[in-house]
């Protein structure tokens, strides 16, 4: 109704911002009554349902007996020196943290996140050699098709002195090609495997699967989830992220899921800047003219369809040189 509730400056800390829905309005309670205190309630059991299912999904997981792989060998440190750069300290710290769970007789389940371009795929690679040196094989899971090409590429080129088989499957690959892969996969003569959802397919079994990778598992659906679950029962999982998502990052900390952070960024890469700020055409060209000026490229980012080719007329006459 009219009713007003006062809260003293001093506890202006327990204001908080409603969290609902998008779009719906929030359902607003008389001060004094009941209902408040019963949809409370409501959501506390369901939460603690919800809150249930994990504990006892991570009690089997740790319960669960999965493979414990051999501690490193030659062959892994030939490969490892063979990084055409110099790790950082957070990568060469995430490595380790990653064989040891590798080595322990329990399914590793791990986070890894780090900012683009700070190395999480390289450490993903180790991880991987290390699976394939034990007779393992790899499935290496990413959102998009360019992804799945661009890992793909990255991989041979990495094992190009090993003699380990790379498979790829999306939806660029021949339906020729894809069968071959399948069999592959069962037969064991294909020992890694990037592909997108098409890697959740009732088609694909796995002669031996080891390890799962997974890049940025927030961009993949409800149903895909199940399935990746599914699929998790006794491997090894890696999960790759440059944006963690809240509720992965509680379980982190809870420890129900281990967590390693790479924030050092590689050398010669510096520290991204964001500024927020009106609109001004003349600090647009100074932005562009700066970044033309050490050869680089710029995205101009506009969202509204119908004028958007008045933008670029208007972008072109304030550096008209690009």
């Amino acid at each position: 109704g009219t009713d007003k509730l006062y809260v003293p400056v001093e506890q202006i800390d327990l204001v908080m911002k409603y969290v609902g829905s998008e779009g719906k309005e929030p359902k607003i309670y008389k001060l004094g009554g009941t209902d408040w205190k019963k949809v409370k309630k409501k959501v506390q059991s369901s939460v603690q349902d919800i809150a249930d299912d994990l504990i006892k999904l991570y009690a089997e997981r740790e319960a669960a007996v999965g493979y414990a792989y051999s501690p490193d060998g030659d062959l892994q440190k030939d490969f490892e020196t063979s990084f055409a750069y110099q790790e950082t300290d957070d990568q060469l710290r995430s490595i380790h943290e990653i064989k040891k769970d590798m080595e322990r007789p329990r399914p590793m389940d791990r986070l890894l996140c780090g900012d683009v371009g700070y190395g999480k795929t390289e450490v993903a690679i180790r991880a991987a050699f290390k699976a394939i040196a034990d007779g393992k094989q790899v499935a290496f899971l990413v959102p998009t098709t360019i992804l799945a090409q661009q890992h793909h590429e990255t991989l041979r080129e990495r094992f190009q002195d090993y003699p380990i088989n790379i498979g790829l499957l999306n939806r660029f690959r021949s339906k020729k090609q894809q069968t071959e892969t399948i069999k592959g996969l069962k037969a064991g003569t294909i020992d890694i495997v990037v592909g997108t959802h098409r890697l959740l397919s009732k088609d694909i079994v796995y002669r031996d699967l080891g390890l799962l990778i997974i890049d940025e598992e927030q961009r993949f659906g409800v149903t895909h989830k199940e399935k990746i679950k599914k699929l998790k029962t006794n491997v090894d999982v890696l999960t790759l992220t440059a944006t963690p998502i809240p509720r992965t990052l509680h379980m982190s900390m809870l420890g129900v899921r281990d967590l390693s952070v790479i924030e050092t960024p590689p050398e010669n890469r510096f520290p991204v800047q964001t500024y927020v700020m009106e609109y001004n055409g003349s600090l647009v060209r100074e932005a562009i003219e700066r970044e033309l000026a050490r050869d680089g490229q710029v995205y101009y980012l506009y969202n509204r369809v119908e004028d958007i080719e008045r933008k670029a007329e208007e972008i072109s006459m304030l550096v008209p040189d690009a």
